[in-house]
């Protein structure tokens, strides 16, 4: 099993709706927690990785338990500067209050986003 830690603070909070996150997460949208790659610390286990096409930015690294096959978080911490980890493998899981909504042009029916959010049809230009 994958056990890591994150130090430091959370950079964004993001629920995505896009095909590719509502495939990996089996449900109507993903959850991903941005921090900086230099948080990330693995204290037990080695994740697996796989990649896949990217909107934007070529492919996307994919990082995985291969004990559980849960998705833990997108990016390569060796590479990049901040890494998407995704909300169902943290302990302590997020408060969607304020999170931005992307990919919103690929939203399920019945799924309701609050009025207050940010939102993108697609992904943001950050």
């Amino acid at each position: 099993m994958v056990r890591y830690e994150l130090e430091g603070e959370r950079i964004g909070l993001y629920v995505c709706h896009c095909l590719e996150c509502q495939a990996q997460s089996a449900s109507a949208f993903g959850i991903s927690a941005i921090y900086p790659a230099s948080a990330l610390t693995v204290v037990s286990g080695q994740t697996q990785r796989w990649s896949r096409p990217a909107a934007k930015r070529g492919r996307l690294d994919c990082h995985f338990c291969p004990q559980c096959g849960s998705r833990v978080w997108h990016g390569n911490p060796e590479r990049d500067a901040t890494i998407s980890v995704k909300g169902g493998s943290l302990d302590v899981k997020p408060d969607l209050t304020d999170a931005r909504h992307i990919w919103t042009s690929r939203k399920l029916n019945g799924v309701v986003i609050p009025g207050h959010a940010e939102t993108w049809p697609f992904e943001p230009e950050e």
